[in-house]
This record gives C-alpha cells, structure tokens and sequence, in this order.
C-alpha cells in the first residue's frame, strides 16, 4: 500500500487513541465499524461485546483526561492485506492497565473502520 494508506490509517488510530483518552464514544464511533466485534482475551476477564454495548460502556467511565492521566500510546505494526483488509498492532496504557490491541480494519464505504477489536492487558508495573 502507497505512503497515504499508511497516513489514513495513522490518522484514524489518531482518533482513536484521542477517543479512548477523553471517553468520547461519538469521536469512538466514527473509526469503529457498526458491526464491530470488541473482544478482551485476557484469562478470567474474558469479554464478547457488540459496538452498542461497548459504547456504552465508554459512556459511562470517567475519562483517563479528566484524571489527568498522559497518554501513552504506539501503533507497533500496520499491515494491508488489500485495498480492503488491514491490521493494527497497538498499545496503550490507560486506567492503570497495559494493553495491546489487535484491530482489524475494512472499507466500509470509503473509509477505514475498525471491525474488531481483540486485546488483553496486564496490570500497569510500577
């Protein structure tokens, strides 16, 4: 894929980091497919959730920015399998956990958009 594909993509995890910090689940919304598949696959917290469900689960959280907490956050990998298929590897800290997302991304229209969500964490050290 060409330099711009990789700058689209970088922007829409740009928002999607920015969403996650400040618990805006419209900004949240407009990089998450409707039909997304948000999976936690860490042992004993193991978690099945659709897009309606998850947000409001972001609606209801106290904003990592309103605690004061930085953001702390790094794209590790982007990868195309196609013009319509793509991966992200991120971390991220946020509510005192590690995590590491695994996003798949398809075209929905003419847009990237996360169509699942598959992460684990570990409680931040330190």
């Amino acid at each position: 894929m060409t330099p711009a594909d990789h700058k689209v993509v970088g922007a829409l995890m740009e928002a999607y980091f920015e969403g996650l910090h400040h618990a805006d689940s419209a900004m949240l919304r407009e990089v998450f497919h409707p039909h997304l598949a948000y999976i936690c696959a860490t042992e004993g917290d193991e978690l099945y959730l659709d897009l309606e469900t998850y947000m409001a689960r972001v609606d209801g959280r106290e904003p990592p920015a309103k605690r004061g907490d930085p953001r702390e956050e790094e794209i590790l990998e982007i990868a195309f399998a196609s013009d319509r298929l793509a991966r992200v590897s991120a971390r991220m800290t946020m509510m005192g956990r590690d995590f590491h997302d695994l996003l798949t991304l398809v075209r929905h229209g003419a847009e990237w958009r996360i169509v699942a969500k598959v992460f684990s964490y570990v409680p931040r050290k330190g």
